[in-house]
């Protein structure tokens, strides 16, 4: 029977990195996957066999590529734990652009403020942006049931009320009108060789058409009739779609139109300005 340490050793050995291995072992342990002292208050503790039957299971998962937040059940966005699964998608760090870039639209307002995140997913977006401006009123939809599923779990658990609505889009919310909506839409192409790396997330939040921008397309042409006056629209996008999403927004009239960089300086989100009344 292997101790702690020895474990750790073999898993890396056999591949994983060390961060991995560490948390991999905490989970069959049945322990918190950060609580990485512990493992080296115990290295030269057994591994139980329960535990090692566990790990194997959990070492295959990943070894297959599964992401290391499925396994775990939970990923930090914003400063928030969000629970996930294959419902949706893993909430990446690049995201946290464009809601920075919703909070400073938001925080310009004198009073509450009516903000929509479209295709919420996990509800990442609308639930940090709902944590950092607490007089917002912060609408959600998402068409997967699934998908809204799991971002009402996170809501509720998290006290943050946020209104989720399922539909397609802005089908999900006729007649409604915002000051700001926000999105991370799907944006790679149908036959992007990048998805092979992506198989264990929902591919329907992934793909949309065969340039990835159907889907912003949608959103671009109907979101005049859901934006106030001066009203917000800010979209994440794939790294090479900035040019071409600036574009779409220009000739659907938006005013003010730029982008914004990631964590990496890639132009990663873009928006606009519906025009004020004049």
């Amino acid at each position: 029977m292997n101790t702690v340490r020895q474990t750790l050793a073999v898993l890396q050995q056999g591949g994983l990195d060390r961060l991995d291995a560490q948390m991999l072992l905490l989970l069959a342990l049945q322990r918190s996957p950060h609580d990485r002292a512990w493992l080296v208050a115990h290295d030269g503790d057994a591994l139980p066999a329960d535990a090692a039957a566990r790990l194997a299971v959990l070492v295959g998962r990943r070894q297959r590529d599964e992401p290391m937040a499925y396994l775990r059940g939970d990923q930090e966005f914003f400063g928030l734990q969000l629970q996930v699964d294959r419902r949706v998608l893993v909430p990446r760090p690049d995201t946290e652009t464009l809601v920075n870039w919703a909070l400073e639209k938001v925080d310009d307002a004198n009073d509450a403020m009516r903000v929509l995140d479209l295709g919420t997913g996990s509800g990442a977006i609308a639930l940090a942006i709902a944590s950092q401006r607490p007089t917002a009123s912060v609408s959600a939809t998402d068409a997967s049931d699934d998908a809204l599923a799991v971002a009402r779990s996170n809501a509720q658990r998290l006290g943050l009320p946020v209104r989720f609505h399922a539909g397609s889009w802005l089908d999900a919310v006729p007649g409604q009108r915002f000051e700001v909506i926000v999105t991370n839409p799907p944006y790679i192409a149908e036959h992007d060789p990048h998805l092979a790396a992506l198989t264990h997330e929902p591919l329907s939040a992934l793909t949309a058409g065969a340039d990835g921008l159907s889907d912003i397309r949608t959103i671009v042409a109907d979101a005049p009739h859901a934006l106030v006056s001066g009203g917000w629209l800010l979209i994440e996008h794939g790294f090479d779609q900035a040019e071409v999403v600036r574009g779409l927004l220009q000739a659907a009239g938006f005013e003010q139109v730029s982008s914004r960089t990631d964590l990496a300086a890639i132009e990663r989100c873009s928006g606009g300005q519906w025009p004020q009344r004049r």
